[in-house]
């Protein structure tokens, strides 16, 4: 994607990739894509935590990508994600406009630092490619049930206010952010009808 161009490889993931770490930063306030959250290779300091508030009667919707419903319920495909950048409960970390053109190509994994009030709850990830025009395209995304944190057999529900590192597995992508463009990354704690919501209340599934 990016450049409207096919590959054939002969692995995956391709020997020659060059694996980065970038990072979040804000002083508190990445709410919603006009708020003041930075996606950098620079590794966070000092820097306030980001706070919202998650209501399973209004859970963030889904918006394009993988299908997972009828096209006439949930569009399928990219999508212009900035209608649900635009709520409160969605974090936006936004890189600056690229000077030359990246490539990204394979297995995207995010892994955030979190605490919430409740013993379960969700949390989502998706990659995001902004172009100049502000036209935020979604790449892929994914979502971590936190009591499946450190297995999906033995699942463990959380102490409220403790912070867990949660590993967000996004799938995989290839595309070329183009120069001018900046890459995002949204989190937030739902991503519904395509994944089912979570009441936070620790109770059993099914």
């Amino acid at each position: 994607m990016g450049i409207n161009q096919w590959r054939d490889e002969c692995e995956w993931p391709l020997a020659r990739t060059q694996w980065q770490k970038w990072h979040l930063h804000s002083d508190g306030s990445a709410n919603t894509l006009i708020g003041n959250g930075a996606l950098t290779t620079a590794s966070p300091e000092n820097e306030s935590p980001d706070h919202y508030t998650y209501d399973p009667r209004y859970p963030t919707p889904t918006m394009g990508g993988n299908n997972c419903c009828s096209p006439h319920i949930v569009p399928w495909g990219p999508y212009d994600q900035r209608p649900v950048e635009m709520r409160s409960d969605v974090l936006c970390y936004t890189s600056a406009p690229l000077e030359t053109a990246l490539e990204v190509t394979g297995p995207i994994k995010a892994v955030i630092y979190a605490a919430t009030d409740c013993t379960d709850t969700d949390w989502t990830a998706k990659l995001v490619d902004v172009s100049p025009t502000g036209y935020a395209m979604n790449l892929c995304d994914g979502i971590l049930r936190a009591r499946f944190r450190e297995s999906l057999t033995n699942p463990t529900l959380l102490n409220p206010g403790n912070v867990y590192a949660y590993e967000i597995d996004l799938g995989v992508t290839g595309n070329v952010f183009k120069k001018g463009h900046r890459i995002r990354l949204e989190i937030s704690s739902s991503n519904f009808p395509r994944f089912d919501r979570n009441l936070n209340t620790g109770g059993s599934l099914g």
